[in-house]
């Protein structure tokens, strides 16, 4: 409670140079605390005097201290929620972009897919032009099967004993006669392919017969034939190719 107008009113004797604890002593040791702390009074007020405005300021910095940390506290609640939000949309954003590089990659593929399926659709379109003239040939073929196996078929039975020359005649009379009853027949057709492939001719070339239409057709008689052939064979080539070909199995050769 003590005031500055206190203290203005003590400096008086304040200043005293006998006003002080020892001096007190002498004149009246009962009181000499009294004048001791009267002194200390006015030393505090002067010290308070500065210390009041510094406590009023902590009080309110402390003040605002505590809203502050109020609002941070309120702000890392709210930061907290939008961390949780923002984790919320990364984890979303994630997924999405997971998906659509997995989108990507389907499309890719489909890509690819689509691709293939094109390049094999075009070159299955050259295919489409032969598979028709195949099957349309192999219809004809069928038409024609009777009358071409009739024709292969005097051809082993009656051709063997004459040459090149009159097996063509024979072969176009019996045509004419096939149109005169109006049986099919290939026009174009290769007996010679018909009666045996092209590796098997090879194989008799290799073991000795001649590679003219005359010997291959020869060699195809003495194969297809159910009789057995007579060979007129000057030169001998007949019997070099037949003494090969049956080398292997135990063919006896009486001369």
């Amino acid at each position: 409670s003590i005031t500055g107008e206190t203290v203005e009113l003590l400096e008086p004797y304040l200043d005293m140079e006998d006003y002080n604890l020892e001096t007190a002593k002498k004149v009246c040791g009962n009181v000499a605390g009294l004048c001791s702390w009267t002194q200390a009074m006015a030393y505090f007020y002067g010290i308070n005097k500065e210390v009041l405005p510094l406590k009023a300021n902590l009080a309110l910095q402390e003040g605002r201290l505590a809203a502050a940390q109020t609002e941070l506290n309120n702000a890392q609640i709210q930061l907290d929620e939008k961390q949780m939000e923002l984790d919320q949309v990364q984890a979303m954003y994630d997924s999405a972009m997971k998906e659509k590089q997995a989108l990507l990659d389907d499309a890719e593929a489909c890509r690819r897919k689509m691709n293939n399926a094109t390049a094999l659709i075009e070159g299955l379109g050259g295919e489409k032009l032969r598979w028709t003239a195949s099957s349309k040939n192999f219809q004809n073929q069928i038409i024609n099967l009777v009358g071409n196996v009739l024709l292969a078929t005097g051809f082993l039975s009656y051709s063997g004993p004459f040459n090149q020359e009159y097996r063509n005649l024979l072969l176009q009379l019996w045509k004419k006669e096939m149109d005169n009853s109006k049986i099919p027949y290939s026009n174009d057709l290769n007996l010679t392919g018909m009666l045996v492939d092209n590796a098997t001719v090879g194989e008799w070339n290799l073991q000795g017969l001649p590679n003219n239409d005359l010997s291959i057709q020869n060699g195809i008689i003495v194969t297809k034939a159910s009789r057995y052939p007579l060979l007129i064979d000057p030169q001998g080539q007949g019997k070099i190719w037949i003494k090969n070909k049956e080398k292997n199995n135990g063919l006896q050769v009486n001369s």
